[in-house]
């Protein structure tokens, strides 16, 4: 299946340039924050960027809106452009009174990731047909978690040595690369439905949300990544209790243990397309939650035989989770409400994320690492048993984004009915 996806031009043009598009964001959004250090020298001033970085996120469901109202690769190449010349306006950053340009980048970044992000998602279904979705997830996934690996060192190197005047310089060459290669598809995307067919605002808004709680599968899938969210949060902080007194190393050997996720979680994106053809969405997200549970408790183990492999594991894990939940929403979400059910299914998911990493700062400061270890994979193993044991059908034949049967025209204005109690 993977060789079938890459004798796909288009599949091939859209992640060559995402390739060359995911190396900026990784270099430069590690250089933002590196950048807010520098010129204030305050952690909270660096910490910062990366929360004003996630706030566009609340706004999701508005993103999605957007993106089923036109034409998603038009969408996408006007995001790339517009980003190419919001990352050129940090060449003006000189000194400590201009930090605001920092930070009005970062929240343009966030802003843009929702709206791309969703938007990507729904050309997919357009572009491929249904079989080769997970195969498409599954490049995306490995080419992101391994360029994880190098892009944040080469930022940090290129400041080091030149400023951030040159990473932004080669981030806004990456993103036209993107829109060049976005340009050059050949897809042919259905006409978006027009105005006079679209329902009140609030209810056209609310029919992502609708969707996902009303098609049982996706509910499911929902809710337990939700759920398991509540306290992966918790690891953003644990990582450095772990390094400090379980393997008593300095703070850079962080660094160490994220390489090592990212070994395993470029596995886990090697492998998924495979698992979720054998397994289905949701089993795949639920077999991802036990590696990250089994994964997880090697970090309460005091050595590096212990902590190394786990967190590769944790890494396999995570990628299969990301893969399953976003073919899920892909294949059971009809055409015209793709960017609405990506966007409200992200951000139902990204609320408890981020209240977990706050409750995971705070709990830490009070209580032993080794315990909010143990929560952590005692909840995570619900989650994943909660999955494992539901009746999650696998998608019928059809196209992308379209189950059989469904009026295009009824979708777009009245949603998807309820499906039948279990």
């Amino acid at each position: 299946m993977m060789r079938r996806l890459f004798r796909h031009r288009d599949a091939r043009l859209l992640l060559a340039g995402e390739s060359f598009s995911m190396f900026g964001d990784r270099a430069m959004l590690l250089v933002l924050g590196i950048w807010a250090k520098t010129l204030t020298g305050s952690s909270a001033a660096a910490g910062m960027v990366f929360f004003v970085l996630g706030l566009p996120a609340l706004a999701g469901p508005l993103a999605g809106l957007v993106v089923d109202r036109v034409r998603r690769r038009t969408l996408m190449i006007v995001v790339d452009l517009f980003m190419a010349a919001v990352v050129l306006a940090l060449l003006f950053v000189r000194g400590q009174g201009q930090v605001w340009l920092v930070y009005v980048v970062a929240a343009l970044y966030g802003a843009s990731f929702a709206v791309f992000g969703s938007a990507q998602s729904a050309l997919l279904t357009v572009m491929l047909p249904d079989e080769l979705l997970p195969e498409a997830n599954s490049a995306f996934q490995t080419v992101r978690e391994g360029l994880r690996l190098i892009a944040p060192l080469a930022g940090a190197a290129l400041f080091a040595a030149f400023g951030g005047g040159i990473v932004a310089g080669i981030d806004a060459g990456t993103f036209v690369v993107s829109a060049v290669a976005l340009a050059a598809l050949r897809v042919r995307e259905p006409e978006p439905v027009g105005a006079e067919h679209r329902p009140r605002f609030r209810t056209e808004a609310a029919a992502g949300v609708r969707h996902v709680v009303r098609t049982r599968p996706l509910r499911q899938i929902v809710v337990t990544v939700a759920g398991l969210l509540l306290v992966v949060g918790f690891a953003e902080t644990l990582i450095f209790a772990v390094v400090d007194q379980g393997l008593h190393r300095s703070p850079p050997f962080v660094g160490v243990l994220g390489a090592a996720q990212g070994v395993g979680a470029v596995i886990g994106g090697l492998t998924a397309a495979a698992a979720i053809r054998r397994f289905g969405d949701g089993a795949l997200v639920g077999f991802g939650i036990v590696l990250f549970v089994v994964g997880d408790g090697g970090l309460a183990v005091p050595s590096l035989g212990g902590v190394l492999p786990g967190i590769a594991v944790a890494g396999a894990g995570i990628s299969w989770i990301v893969v399953g939940f976003y073919t899920a929403i892909q294949r059971r979400t009809p055409a015209a409400l793709q960017g609405r059910v990506y966007s409200a299914a992200d951000t139902l998911v990204s609320a408890p994320q981020t209240l977990s990493v706050a409750v995971g700062a705070a709990l830490s400061t009070v209580v032993d690492y080794r315990i909010l270890v143990a929560i952590m994979a005692a909840f995570g193993a619900l989650c994943g048993a909660y999955l494992l044991t539901r009746r999650i059908p696998p998608m019928a034949p059809g196209p992308a984004g379209a189950p059989p049967g469904a009026p295009e025209a009824a979708i777009a204005v009245a949603g998807v009915p309820p499906e039948p109690p279990p």
